[in-house]
């Protein structure tokens, strides 16, 4: 299973669009994990024309978001793996801990607002944070990640545009 995993997008209210680039990411997704700040809801039918969404509410999210199906948590399966995500995970120290207690059956846990990418493993659980195709904000370039589940095993990898 091959999930495309945004956050921040911030579409209309940073950028008109989506990055072409990421056209071929979402014709090989098989489910599309979005962390929030969405801002829109057109973007989300959009993303659903290509494969199931998952998105978590975000802070900038509008009752339009909330309306289409966005949570404060999503708890999702993917081939049998417990994957888990919100928006804010809140500050860097501390982080981890904060995410196990809050997601402690998860093995994957999804997070945005930063626009900081990472993917990490620590102690079995999967961190992901896909960074913004949007908005780089300080970081190099704009960001997103490709999780991969695959035997019960999550692998992620951040992916430059």
């Amino acid at each position: 299973m091959r999930a495309l995993v945004l956050a921040d997008t911030h579409i209309p209210g940073f950028a008109k669009a989506l990055p072409d680039a990421l056209v071929s990411e979402l014709e090989r997704s098989d489910v599309i994990l979005h962390a929030g700040d969405v801002d829109a809801a057109p973007l989300l039918d959009l993303l659903a024309g290509f494969a199931a969404v998952h998105v978590a509410l975000g802070n900038n999210d509008g009752e339009d978001v909330r309306a289409w199906g966005a949570l404060e948590e999503v708890h999702i399966e993917l081939e049998g793996v417990a994957v888990g995500m919100v928006h804010d995970a809140g500050p860097r120290q501390g982080r981890d801990r904060r995410l196990r207690r809050r997601f402690p059956d998860d093995r994957v846990i999804v997070f945005g607002h930063s626009h900081i990418p990472m993917a990490y493993e620590d102690d079995g659980v999967l961190f992901v944070n896909p960074g913004s195709p949007t908005w780089k904000r300080r970081q190099p370039r704009p960001t997103y990640a490709v999780l991969t589940v695959g035997r019960g095993r999550p692998t992620a990898r951040i992916v430059e545009l």
